[in-house]
């Protein structure tokens, strides 16, 4: 049987809620829904969201400030909706956690599609069924991702890691001592080929390697720094 797809939808104005729990329930997505930031937080950590379509701009707390807090906790997959398509507040959602962003006005079809990218990339679903015969799986001595399952382990303890954290993590490790400039891994992970802060990368980098260290203090150690270039995945046996 398949899993309920829950989605909190967060903005302040009822008609573009109502817009969006109309086009997702369509897809037969249960729709819960938040009209400002408190409201949203308090939601969000009560309970398991598959994705969160959270509004930037609100009174009170606001979406980068609803995503700081809930980073704290949780890797629900979030989708920022702003009215502000400046390059600057794409970043700050970046940088806050976010693993989307569409600016408003959008399509709801659009939205729609992207929260069934998303939901494929966060795995937290069978929504999408896959055929697959044999298992993606790369093992290293103090690290496995299981990319079948979207499913980190560091020494046998499982890290839970946001959508974008993950596929940072996979595309590093895919490539073992290879060094990655911050403009590529934008380009590769984020897919946005944009000039502007890339303090992006370098925040995801610091939160990856926090939640890793939790567990593993090895696994932790295999991000890399190399200084004045980028990073890189090194493999350590110890």
């Amino acid at each position: 049987m398949e899993k309920d797809i829950k989605i909190l939808v967060v903005d302040d104005e009822e008609r573009i809620r109502r817009l969006l729990k109309m086009y997702l329930e369509r897809e037969n997505f249960i729709i819960d829904e938040a009209e400002d930031g408190n409201e949203a937080l308090s939601k969000a950590l009560e309970n398991d969201y598959d994705v969160i379509l959270l509004d930037l701009m609100m009174p009170g707390k606001d979406g980068i400030e609803v995503c700081k807090d809930l980073r704290e906790k949780k890797a629900t997959p979030i989708i920022m909706l702003t009215a502000k398509g400046e390059e600057v507040n794409r970043v700050q959602g970046f940088e806050a956690g976010t693993d989307d962003y569409i600016v408003k006005p959008f399509s709801p079809r659009e939205v729609v599609l992207r929260v069934k990218a998303l939901l494929r990339r966060a795995s937290t679903s069978t929504y999408v069924q896959t055929e697959a015969v044999t298992k993606d799986i790369i093992v290293f001595s103090h690290l496995t991702i299981d990319h079948d399952a979207h499913r980190v382990l560091a020494d046998g303890k499982e890290v839970s890691l946001t959508p974008k954290e993950y596929e940072l993590l996979y595309f590093l490790a895919k490539s073992p001592d290879k060094v990655f400039d911050r403009e590529q891994l934008l380009k590769e992970v984020w897919h946005y080929e944009f000039f502007g802060d890339l303090r992006t990368v370098d925040t995801h980098v610091k939160r990856l390697r926090e939640k890793l260290n939790k567990v593993s203090e090895h696994a932790a150690k295999m991000i890399v720094t190399v200084w004045g270039v980028g990073y890189k995945f090194e493999v350590i046996n110890e």
